[in-house]
């Protein structure tokens, strides 16, 4: 089954229809700025090679309480400017548990006998310890729109919100000339990724999606495998992931939906399911979250605590389910090593569907066409629990339940874990006789965040922007 005709049944707000008049006068005025001034990077002001110290990028994160404050722990050598998130009070939580945290690593790091787990973690310190002191010091703002428009020292935004804000945000920065650090996936639909990437090409600005598996070494090593035939030719891949098993509800009924009065109910998984939405109490929205402005161009859905925190990830109406959250740190790494480009076709085997409630368990079977000397090939991807044949080459090992990639070829099998991480070739004795082939990738050297400032600066190129991660995402949501 193919989800994205489900979606258009939801009746969401297109990505440039206004929620208000004010929101639609504000995007025109966004526009029309951006056409009024261009923006130049220091560094070519200073001459080539021209990198004085003072020369940081002004952020702002919008979405800051969830993975936006990690990103923002990462670019904590920049300048904070601005914080806006529609729930404060989860703010408010998240940022007081970083000296608990700090803590943490702080004993682990004493534990320690690994040199550079001990680095990282000392790094990941100082990084909260600088993210806690310039959060206290930077504009703080509920509404995205209020924040852009008055606060004009903003040089980039980091946007941390659910899936069915992505757009709109990030188009409204664009506008404005602002680089964009956008959070996988990088839209909720596949319209919203071509308008995204459109509007990053028309705007010359630096963008990258937070696929940060992207930037490291081992995600170029599973390509120059690939590159070198180590494997011989791919024939098939495998592409797993646990999600959203023990992480957030999937399969589940609108809450507080009224019981039928025409017939009595049966205890079949149809009326179960009735029951439990019927017994899931109405709430009333939390003083400090903005309701109105977390539903953004979504359809009008009464607030539940089922929906946010984090749970949205799963209600088509905010979120793309499990391939939406970790697609983009797994099906990545063939789409990129096999140059796969888009399908032929897609069909997707699910455990029972609703239209609300993205189901518990799928298996999407994508069929790719031949590319250059690259045969056609089918890669298969599994969530909720689901795996792929084990490989008989893992003899009494088993494959990593929480995700990875298996490569089939007609010489060996690859596999790496989430995000690329830890590739090795099967069987043992293939990957013991062969050589590290040759680096055909640079290697990035930085986190994914600070790649994006870098490129910024003119110093590097994004890694993962919106040009490559707009068609990757869009193969994601076809599942």
């Amino acid at each position: 089954m193919n989800m994205q005709d489900d979606r258009k049944a939801t009746g969401r707000h297109p990505i440039d229809e206004p929620i208000s008049s004010s929101r639609r006068s504000f995007i025109q005025g966004a526009a029309l700025g951006a056409a009024s001034f261009m923006i130049v990077p220091r560094h070519v002001l200073g001459g080539p090679g021209h990198t004085p110290p003072s020369d940081l990028v002004n952020i702002a994160g919008i979405g800051v309480g969830g993975i936006g404050r990690a990103n923002l722990a990462a670019l904590s050598t920049q300048n904070l400017v601005a914080l806006c998130d529609v729930d404060w009070r989860y703010v408010a939580t998240r940022y007081g548990q970083i000296p608990e945290q700090i803590r943490e690593m702080a004993d682990r790091i004493q534990k320690s006998t690994s040199p550079e787990e001990s680095s990282r973690l000392q790094a990941q310190i100082e990084n909260l310890q600088r993210l806690e002191a310039k959060a206290k010091e930077a504009h703080r703002y509920t509404d995205f729109r209020e924040m852009l428009e008055k606060q004009y020292d903003i040089d980039a935004v980091a946007i941390g919100t659910p899936d069915h804000t992505h757009a709109v945000i990030a188009l409204a920065a664009m506008s404005l000339g602002k680089h964009v650090y956008l959070q996988k996936p990088l839209a909720w639909s596949v319209e919203e990724c071509r308008r995204l990437a459109q509007r990053a090409a028309e705007t010359k600005v630096v963008t990258q999606m937070g696929n940060q598996g992207h930037s490291s070494d081992d995600a170029r090593l599973v390509n120059e495998y690939i590159a070198a035939g180590t494997i011989g030719e791919v024939t098939e891949v495998h592409v797993w992931t646990n999600r959203p098993l023990a992480y957030w509800p999937q399969g589940i009924p609108r809450p507080n939906q009224p019981l039928s009065s025409e017939q009595p109910l049966g205890w079949d998984m149809n009326g179960i399911l009735q029951r439990m939405s019927a017994s899931m109490d109405s709430y009333t929205v939390p003083s400090d979250l903005a309701w109105d402005l977390f539903l953004g161009p979504a359809m009008p859905v009464d607030y539940h605590p089922i929906y946010h925190p984090f749970n949205w990830r799963g209600w088509v109406d905010f979120g793309v389910g499990a391939i939406g959250d970790m697609g983009a740190h797994l099906i990545d790494h063939p789409y990129w090593a096999l140059d796969l480009g888009y399908p032929t076709s897609v069909e997707t085997q699910s455990t029972p569907y609703n239209r609300q409630s993205y189901p518990m368990a799928t298996i999407t079977y994508y069929e790719f066409p031949r590319k250059g000397s690259r045969r056609a090939l089918p890669l298969t991807w599994y969530d909720g629990g689901l795996l792929p044949p084990k490989p008989e080459e893992l003899g009494d090992a088993e494959l990593d339940k929480g995700g990875g990639v298996l490569y089939i070829g007609t010489k060996g099998k690859l596999l790496h874990d989430t995000y690329g991480y830890n590739p090795r070739l099967l069987p043992q004795s293939l990957h013991e006789r062969t050589r590290t082939p040759p680096q055909r990738y640079p290697r990035v050297g930085t986190s994914h965040e600070m790649n994006w400032i870098e490129a910024i600066r003119g110093n590097a190129h994004a890694t993962s922007p919106f040009e490559y991660a707009a068609p990757l995402t869009e193969v994601m949501l076809l599942g």
